[in-house]
């Protein structure tokens, strides 16, 4: 999902009030309005640190749809019975499905001229739309706040449907890291990124389960997941939101995502179609991508995600070859409708659509509202409403396109049961734990695990594990997601030192230190003037200032201020600088660091409260003489312990691309000083994304943890001691330096040129391009260590109906049980003159093993990764003749290499 307009296209941000209730409704405000970036600020505040502290489902099979003239619609799940079970498939369905099978046979003839329709629920829709009036019609393509007089919906979006003619309000929340609702706490998922690497389809689609199940329970229909886009850049605001550079890996992931999701009743929106892989100037540039990279590398997990039956697309922000997508005929009509047959429906993301046109060009429903405070009366949408009524009435859009559109959306509804009042489930709090935990054990990469004396560094066993210095804010504050549309506030979380006490036992030793600090301790009474009670400030529905004094410092430096909020929105303004906005929809706590002299400082406070609650704000710091004392404690608890684990994060976030591949904040510097301290040094990374790590070669081990959701803690614990054996592996590569990567020295690549960015590497993304190149990455695409070893012999190779299967034995070599990713590469062809990959993964299944243990495998291998995409015919080709494989651990460390024959 998305913000309202950028700066270039809208009126000042400090100005805007539209942003604020999007923020609120679930939208995040770009940087700049809220506080996310200061202007003025010291360098380190050029992106603030945000904190959200925080604290069986069974799946509906789908069952495909199916038209008497053997065309294949979507796949759907089978409508829910009052038990909240399927409901049995009715004779009219049977005969269709039968009426396709005699067609097949060649023992019936059926034309598509026949008046009668072949899909049960089809004509049901169509008499609904001929019954509505045209205001009922327009009620459908645009969402609105909540129901007139009643309060807001706490989701993304609220249609009030048609009581008259029996159907009922749809709510949508966002995603894609758990149903995010304001006011509302739900399971918090790992981030994406740590769902990819688990390289699970059956976690993943445990995952959407999750999603699908909660998002019912808690009063939704739709949920916006899960977002598609290619990682291209590295320095992506939202790569923690998707999947992979790799687009296998995202097809598959998105889809086995979708069948968890829609398997409970939930309807998923597969986003952002397409080319949104960045965040800067995401509301105005034009993304220019050749034909083949389109088809290739940014299309498969949309295409994936309309064969799996996914109910709505979302399109993107960014314009595609010229033209805005949420307008843009060759993606919504020629590519998403005659090339793929996707029946559901198109909404745009948050204020992306450009004129009521866009409904004649493929787009089905607005999503937006330009909005100030809750308590502001809600404005009618601006394209999809009275504007576009007019344009019916006097014939700009024809109401064909109108009904057209909300056929679509009803057709959903249909679908999946929700025009005859399907049942919601109760919330399952304990399920969701428990998934959230899989996936952030599995998806967990140990990147780097050294060897002293025989010993690797971990598991921690014996007094490495019991003589302990654990550093790092997010050791106490937990990084459990990103930020944006995507932060979910969980039910609880476990701080990781409490995990890592409880897990080395009574008799263990383990200290704890900030090292930085990002939230500190409440301003001081003494230093405020009037003084500032931290605590409730605004009573329920409040709107104005609350705070109006002066802050006094003891000295000229850095100080970080931050500002925790619950409630509502909280603005802090110090001498007239870019005001700083929190608010809870966004995260808990909001702190930057801000350059301040020694003396008196003006400062402002102001807000506005949810309707149904009061708003508090406290307020801390970090002085200079803080900070420091800060590091040298930490290096001291470092030297003093036997074991130094040291916790560092990075803030990806909606709304902003990350100004650098550095950890923010001067972690680089506190890593390299602990590890200076102490050799044995375990670094535990928080990212969302790939980071740079200069101080690598001098720590014993890395593990990535991605944004591991609720239950990251324990599932920290049980890995850095050994419960729990890694087995995620990268799915997207980490670059060595920040001149060395596909984006470097290419400014037209990003952030683009002129309002344009240019794919001008095509089909050589991420590992393609390293290898390409020729560039050593600091860790490969599939790299991810384990605590045992995997051996791997007799590759097979053949040609089969569907494309290939890859057959290969592996064998745990090591002591441990263990999974491995087995990985399937495929080089190019060599009677193709089409660009192609040195090699492109192909295929790919996870195993486990048991010590000594070893397993026959066959990896199958689409025919479509046998193709290539020719843009001379616009259409998929066999790529002829023979085929190189390579089967292994990682795209750079590959066992075994074969031909495939023509």
């Amino acid at each position: 999902m998305g913000d309202a307009p950028a700066p270039a296209d809208r009126p000042s941000a400090h100005g805007s009030t539209s942003r604020l209730l999007a923020l609120a409704l679930g939208r995040t405000a770009p940087l700049g309005a809220e506080g996310l970036r200061v202007d003025g600020a010291s360098a380190s505040a050029d992106r603030p640190s945000v904190h959200g502290r925080t604290s069986r489902l069974l799946a509906l099979g789908p069952i495909a749809r199916l038209r008497a003239d053997g065309r294949r619609l979507l796949a759907r799940p089978a409508p829910l019975g009052p038990n909240g079970r399927q409901r049995p498939v009715r004779t009219s369905r049977l005969l269709a499905v039968l009426a396709v099978l005699l067609c097949h046979a060649g023992l019936l003839s059926v034309t598509t001229t026949s008046a009668a329709p072949a899909v049960e629920g089809i004509q049901r829709v169509r008499d609904l739309v001929a019954r509505m009036t045209l205001d009922e019609k327009l009620s459908f393509v645009h969402w609105t706040a909540g129901a007139e007089g009643g309060p807001l919906a706490r989701g993304v979006g609220y249609l009030p449907g048609v009581p008259r003619l029996g159907i009922p309000s749809l709510q949508a929340s966002d995603g894609p890291a758990g149903v995010r609702l304001n006011g509302t706490r739900a399971t918090a998922l790992p981030t994406p990124t740590a769902l990819a690497a688990t390289f699970d389809d059956s976690l993943a689609q445990a995952y959407g389960k999750v999603l699908g199940h909660e998002g019912r329970a808690l009063g939704q229909d739709v949920v916006l997941a899960p977002m598609a886009n290619n990682i291209r850049v590295p320095h992506g605001g939202r790569n923690f939101e998707t999947f992979s550079e790799d687009p296998l890996v995202t097809s598959r992931t998105a889809a086995a995502e979708i069948k968890g999701i829609q398997g409970q009743g939930l309807m998923a929106t597969v986003k952002h179609f397409a080319g949104n892989n960045q965040e800067t100037d995401r509301f105005t540039v034009d993304a220019a991508i050749d034909e083949q990279t389109l088809q290739e590398i940014e299309l498969p997990a949309f295409r994936s995600a309309v064969e799996t039956g996914a109910a709505a697309v979302m399109c993107a922000y960014n314009g595609v070859n010229g033209t805005h997508s949420c307008g843009n005929d060759v993606l919504l009509r020629q590519i998403l409708r005659d090339q793929w047959g996707f029946k559901g429906w198109v909404m745009s993301d948050w204020l992306a659509t450009h004129a009521t046109a866009d409904l004649t060009q493929g787009l089905d429903q607005e999503l937006g509202l330009e909005m100030g405070k809750p308590t502001d009366p809600v404005p009618d949408t601006k394209y999809f409403g009275a504007a576009l009524k007019s344009a019916v009435q006097n014939g700009t859009v024809p109401e064909a396109d109108l009904d057209r559109a909300v056929a679509r959306i009803l057709g959903r509804m249909e679908s999946f049961g929700l025009l005859d009042a399907a049942p919601r489930p109760a919330r399952d709090a304990e399920a969701g734990r428990t998934t959230a935990r899989q996936v952030a054990e599995n998806g967990a990469v140990l990147l780097r695990n050294s060897t002293t004396d025989g010993r690797n560094a971990l598991p921690l066993t014996g007094k490495h594990g019991t003589d302990v210095a654990v550093i790092g804010d997010s050791a106490l504050r937990p990084k459990v997601s990103g930020l944006g549309s995507a932060h979910v506030v969980p039910d609880t979380a476990q701080a990781p030192v409490d995990a890592l006490r409880e897990r080395a036992g009574s008799g263990a030793h383990l200290t704890y230190e900030p090292g930085i600090d990002r939230l500190g301790t409440p301003l001081p009474a003494e230093n405020l003037s009037p003084a500032f009670t931290n605590g409730r400030q605004l009573e329920p529905g409040g709107d104005r200032p609350f705070y109006d004094g002066t802050l006094t410092v003891p000295a000229d430096g850095d100080y970080r201020i931050g500002v925790r909020v619950d409630g509502g929105l909280a603005i802090l303004q110090i001498d007239g600088q870019s005001p700083v906005y929190a608010a809870d929809s966004f995260s808990e706590t909001t702190s930057v660091v801000l350059r301040l002299t020694k003396g008196t400082h003006k400062v402002n406070l102001s807000g506005w409260a949810w309707p149904d609650r009061p708003l508090t704000v406290d307020l801390s710091w970090v002085t200079p003489e803080q900070a420091e004392q800060n590091i040298r404690r930490a290096v001291a608890a470092a030297a003093a312990a036997e074991t130094a684990v040291v916790f560092a994060q990075d803030e990806g976030s909606e709304g902003y691309d990350r100004p650098s591949l550095s950890l923010p904040d001067g972690q680089d510097a506190l890593i390299a000083a602990v590890a200076e301290a102490n050799p044995n040094t375990v670094v535990v990374l928080n990212t969302g994304s790939s980071v740079l790590m200069p101080w690598l070669a001098d720590t014993a081990a890395v593990l990535e943890m991605w944004y591991p959701g609720q239950e990251g803690a324990r599932a920290t614990a049980a890995l850095l001691y050994g419960d729990t054996n890694p087995s995620g592996k990268l799915t997207q590569t980490f670059p060595a330096a920040e001149t060395v990567h596909p984006m470097a020295g290419h400014p037209e690549r990003f952030p683009g040129v002129d309002g344009k960015q240019e794919y001008s590497e095509g089909i050589h993304v991420g590992y393609r391009w390293y290898e390409k190149e020729g560039v050593s990455p600091l860790f490969p695409f599939g790299h991810g260590l384990s605590y045992t070893s995997f051996a791997y012999r007799d590759l097979a190779l053949r040609r089969t109906a569907t494309g290939a299967a890859v057959s290969v034995t592996v064998r745990n070599t090591g002591d441990r049980t263990g999974k491995e990713v087995v990985q399937v590469y495929l080089g190019p062809s060599p009677l193709v003159t089409a660009p192609q990959a040195v090699k492109k993964l192909a295929g790919y299944t996870k195993v486990t093993l048991a010590p000594g243990q070893e397993k026959r495998l066959t990896v199958p291998v689409d025919a479509r990764q046998l193709q290539y995409w020719d843009t001379g015919k616009h259409a998929w080709q066999d790529a002829p003749g023979a085929r190189t494989v390579h089967v292994g651990a990682s795209s750079s460390d590959l066992r075994l290499t074969g031909t495939l024959a023509p």
